[in-house]
């Protein structure tokens, strides 16, 4: 309490301060009731269509179960974790997922980031090319497979051309050897839109004194790329590899449409096990577990990647 220096006899004054917990106003607290009425039918619905099902599915993940059968769940905790994890099937589909992740990421990055480089000076039609660019990336996803499933197909396109210049005929989806590399090219390039236009974000906001400051210090094109602009861009960077990189762990569409996890389980990722586990074997109790196995991967992954870009931008 501070007190205030008064005569005898009179009252405190208006200036009196009181240090103490300040009292709640009551225009606040009703604005605080009325925010979570508001909120309040959104975070139920929330409840029964995400989190309810992943809690039954968690559960799932402790039982063994098959709807085809008679019986319900039978639970037996940590033994179907314990079951997945030493299944060849498993670890296979862990193999072909990293390769699809990281393949897909290589190529993606760097040819997003040449695209943003190239757009991002001014000349005439440069609004156009950049829409055309970004366009793959509106396009629905089973949509595109489908336009490459008929250019990876023995009569498409890519064929076409190989014949025109003499060379045989390559069974892209159908031979073990280039079904994921096929897999891999036609993701990388539904990829690149979105990916170029963060990174050209990330291009338009390196302050242009610093560039300034380079050509003045004799910073050709290259040397200033290299020293200014691309360590300023490490954030986006590691932005643009995290989110790649979950979405990709959980790829399904593409795959289902155009091999199928084939041929012989070449191209079958994780998501792809999932499926197979669940809606052709029936197995909804290892489905689960996989599925929150996936959960772990995906997770860690994200932190590995945040590490070490982080790691790599404080250098």
């Amino acid at each position: 309490m501070v007190t205030e220096t008064r005569p005898p006899g009179t009252s405190p004054g208006p200036d009196l301060v009181a240090v103490g917990r300040p009292r709640r106003s009551p225009l606040r607290s009703a604005q605080r009731r009325a925010g979570w009425i508001l909120v309040l039918p959104a975070a139920l619905a929330l409840s029964l269509v995400t989190i309810v099902p992943i809690g039954y599915g968690f559960y799932l993940s402790l039982t063994s179960y098959n709807p085809v059968e008679r019986g319900g769940p039978r639970f037996h905790g940590l033994d179907g974790y314990l079951a997945v994890l030493q299944s060849g099937e498993f670890w296979h589909a862990i193999w072909i997922t990293v390769q699809y992740s990281f393949g897909t990421l290589i190529l993606a990055v760097p040819a997003a980031l040449a695209l943003a480089l190239l757009v991002n000076g001014r000349f005439p039609g440069v609004a156009l090319f950049r829409a055309v660019l970004y366009l793959p990336r509106v396009v629905p996803l089973v949509a595109v497979s489908m336009i490459w499933l008929w250019l990876y197909s023995h009569d498409g396109l890519f064929n076409y051309v190989l014949d025109l210049v003499g060379l045989p005929p390559v069974d892209f989806l159908t031979d073990e050897d280039t079904a994921l590399v096929s897999l891999i090219g036609m993701r990388a390039w539904k990829a690149l839109g979105g990916s170029m236009i963060i990174f050209l974000a990330g291009l338009q906001a390196v302050p242009v004194s610093l560039l300034e400051a380079a050509s003045v210090d004799g910073c050709g094109r290259w040397r200033t790329l290299r020293h200014v602009i691309l360590p300023l861009l490490v954030p986006i960077t590691t932005y643009v590899v995290v989110v790649d990189l979950i979405y990709l762990a959980q790829s399904f569409s593409e795959i289902y449409v155009l091999t199928s996890g084939g041929p012989l389980s070449s191209t079958t990722v994780l998501n792809m096990l999932i499926y197979n586990e669940a809606f052709e074997h029936y197995r909804l109790g290892n489905a689960s577990a996989m599925a929150f196995l996936l959960f772990c991967l995906i997770f860690g992954l994200a932190y590995l990647s945040i590490r070490t870009m982080a790691r790599g931008g404080r250098r």
